[in-house]
């Protein structure tokens, strides 16, 4: 529930300063949680692991876009599409660098006796569950390619 109250604050500080591209980008993640929180039928609160998940979301939902708008030669619409993701960025936990997650997934590998591209699922679960919100899934996924292989 931090990240509600601190979106909630920074909303009006975004105001007062009248940014409105990040008063554009912290609403849309406030939009989010309350989508999130009123589609839930019986817990109205989104635990700190439920709400990272959702900023990760927007963040490469925006990041998609950039690249779209950057490919169709619309780089002013790329550009406010990134700053945008920035500005949600600022909220998620810090991501492992590459070497950091490969270390950590040949840990699961060994821990689950993986030996082959079949085992890939088992290993990714496990990687998905002990890596979450701190590693990207296509850096796991591709790491874990590697390993099996």
């Amino acid at each position: 529930m931090k990240y509600t109250t601190q979106i909630n604050d920074d909303i009006k500080q975004a105001m007062r300063d009248k940014e409105k591209v990040k008063l554009e980008a912290l609403r849309s993640v406030k939009t989010a949680f309350t989508l999130a929180r009123t589609s839930t039928s019986a817990d109205s609160d989104l635990s700190d692991e439920e709400e990272i998940k959702i900023m990760q979301k927007l963040v490469k939902q925006r990041k998609e876009s950039a690249s779209i708008y950057t490919e169709q030669n619309r780089l002013e619409l790329a550009e406010k599409e990134q700053v945008e993701a920035e500005f949600i960025e600022v909220y998620l936990p810090a991501q492992m660098s590459a070497e950091e997650v490969k270390v950590i997934l040949k840990e699961i590998v060994t821990e689950s006796g993986a030996s082959s591209m079949a085992d890939m699922g088992k290993v990714m679960g496990m990687a998905t569950k002990k890596l979450a919100g701190r590693a990207d899934g296509k850096i796991i996924s591709q790491i874990v390619r590697e390993l099996l292989q």
